[in-house]
């Protein structure tokens, strides 16, 4: 396992992606609201997201820099990712936001833990 990310490029195309959602997730996108909706989770706690998002995307560049902080980063939002597949399935919800949204990203982050981290 490597400190740092090794290349770079796909930690950085991760964290513009987390920086993005959580930008759209500040007053939900319609489709980030149907998303959450379609799995029950409760509008008292949608104000979560953005920060959380927001510090994936700041540790996702941190750790450029700072060893280990880039691979802990990607392995929660693997988790987060694995979190948010279950609700889908909880939620007999299998159309396009499990497949295309949570796996798809799912996949994204599994992808820039090995390439960027264990390769």
């Amino acid at each position: 396992m490597s400190a740092l990310p090794d290349p770079v490029w796909p930690v950085i195309l991760l964290a513009l992606i987390q920086a993005g959602d959580a930008v759209m997730c500040i007053k939900p996108a319609p489709f980030i609201a149907r998303c959450l909706e379609d799995v029950n989770w409760p509008r008292r706690h949608w104000w979560m997201l953005p920060p959380l998002k927001f510090a994936a995307a700041a540790g996702l560049i941190l750790g450029i820099r700072l060893p280990y902080l880039g691979a802990v980063t990607c392995a929660a939002l693997v988790l987060y990712f694995v979190v948010a597949i279950a609700m889908h399935v909880a939620a007999r919800d299998f159309g396009r936001n499990l497949f295309l949204n949570a796996v798809g990203m799912l996949l994204i982050c599994v992808a820039v833990g090995v390439y960027g981290f264990l390769a």
